[in-house]
């Protein structure tokens, strides 16, 4: 079956962030504190989102790996310029 495992994200707050003009989201959690994740149908799935971590003022650390992002940053904005189709859905 051609299904993905998605790990659900909140808005924080209802507005963009005035620096730059993005979404803020946070993992969305469940009541004892762990990441809301489900396996849905790829047909459900209209575009990937690009997240970027928000990292504040410090450095990031040198051996940090991409693949480790999800659970390194707290926040993270919605790149709505990532390409034309997240410009005109994340508006």
């Amino acid at each position: 079956y051609p299904c993905v495992l998605v790990t659900w994200f909140l808005a924080v707050g209802n507005e963009l962030c005035e620096d730059t003009r993005m979404w803020v989201v946070q993992p969305d959690l469940d009541e004892g504190g762990q990441q809301v994740m489900s396996v849905i149908h790829l047909d459900t799935i209209l575009h990937a989102a690009h997240l970027i971590g928000l990292y504040g003022t410090f450095f990031l650390p040198q051996k940090l790996k991409h693949m480790d992002s999800l659970e390194a940053f707290c926040s993270f904005h919605v790149n709505k310029y990532a390409d034309h189709h997240s410009h005109k859905i994340a508006f």
